[in-house]
């Protein structure tokens, strides 16, 4: 199959450098299947970094639409591609343009992973196009109502990238990640309770103010005056963010890796909003030991307890974290269980291959 390819290759609006987060995820395991996979020679950097932006989105967008449409054309006459594949949002281009490609006799179809809480950055796109592949399967009537093509298609990781590295094991519990939501409040209370756990991601690092500084020590003081420890701050178990292959490689490194569920402040709601997550492929699949907060879809793709563990609240997480740190055979049972599984089942070469068949597109 010939496709057209188009996708910025970070998962990450932060724009880590050097981040390939799909070029990993999507773009490769393509090739790997046997297709001829033409990339859009097109910089979306602005585009992915302004998602909101209307001012940027009047000025840019019809310059993408342009540069699109004459790279499809061109390479179509050349030799017929089958299918336009796209990781894009509503800020890239509008519904017309995905129409127009589908008049030339190209299935179209889309990628998009964070509809769970910003479904309105892909709506007004998502009809347009003949397929939309969607992680979340709760959003599938979403996509329905605005008359989109939806198709439940899981994530996953690319073995090809994602693997075990023989390396020592230097951190007990670790995460790699954006800091929000209800993260800093479940790291705070593992450090409180003597867990030795490290951060890495966005927002983990940030410099603390003189004013913020003497409050927290004053709160220190009142704890100790009650009798109480001192709040062990975050900040000397913080890194910069990991990308790549010191993310994969923090993976083997660590006895325990940590996953949140969460989407945003949703926590904060009666009825939070859980999201299955790309880590949660990726660390099993790097033979990482994986333990996540628990949602019901994970069941789907794991055997709780036997290849990935879960956890229901900061005690319930402080709890299974000193269990397996002092029983590490059944943390390695747990680690190889979950990578076989990974290996197994939940690449995207099998995601892409079983799409395909299903939709006939060879």
């Amino acid at each position: 199959m010939r496709i057209f390819y188009a996708s910025h290759d970070s998962g990450d609006p932060f724009g880590l450098k050097d981040s390939k987060t799909w070029y990993y995820n999507l773009y490769l395991p393509l090739v790997d299947i046997g297709h001829e996979v033409i990339r859009f020679n097109y910089d979306l950097t602005s585009y992915f970094k302004n998602l909101n932006n209307e001012v940027v989105l009047s000025k840019n967008r019809p310059i993408l639409e342009k540069e699109l449409l004459k790279q499809i054309k061109k390479v179509h006459s050349d030799k017929p591609i089958t299918l336009f594949f796209s990781y894009f949002y509503s800020n890239y281009c509008s519904p017309e343009i995905i129409k127009e490609i589908s008049k030339m006799g190209i299935v179209t179809m889309n990628w998009y992973c964070n509809a769970s809480y910003q479904f309105d950055l892909i709506k007004e796109i998502a009809p347009a196009y003949d397929y939309c592949l969607v992680p979340e399967e709760f959003r599938l009537e979403d996509y329905k109502r605005v008359d989109a093509n939806p198709i439940y298609c899981q994530e996953a990781a690319n073995p090809q990238i994602y693997k075990p590295y023989n390396l020592p094991k230097k951190y007990d519990v670790t995460f790699v990640g954006q800091k929000y939501g209800n993260r800093p409040e479940y790291i705070q209370y593992l450090l409180n309770e003597g867990i030795n756990v490290r951060v890495w991601g966005p927002g983990w690092k940030r410099r603390m103010s003189l004013k913020r500084a003497l409050f927290e020590k004053s709160l220190d003081l009142k704890r100790i005056l009650f009798g109480q420890p001192p709040i062990k701050g975050l900040q000397h178990i913080s890194g910069e963010p990991l990308v790549n292959m010191e993310l994969i490689k923090m993976f083997s490194m660590s006895r325990i890796n940590l996953g949140f569920s969460s989407c945003g402040e949703t926590y904060k709601t009666r009825e939070p909003i859980l999201q299955i997550r790309l880590r949660d492929f990726e660390i099993p699949m790097s033979g990482g030991f994986y333990m996540v907060e628990y949602m019901p879809e994970l069941e789907n793709f794991f055997e709780i307890d036997r290849e990935i563990v879960c956890y229901h609240s900061k005690e319930d997480l402080y709890e299974k974290i000193r269990f397996y740190l002092s029983h590490p055979v059944e943390c390695e049972k747990i680690r190889r269980a979950g990578y076989k599984r990974a290996v197994c089942d939940h690449t995207w070469q099998k995601r892409f291959k079983d799409i395909f068949n299903v939709l006939g597109l060879k």
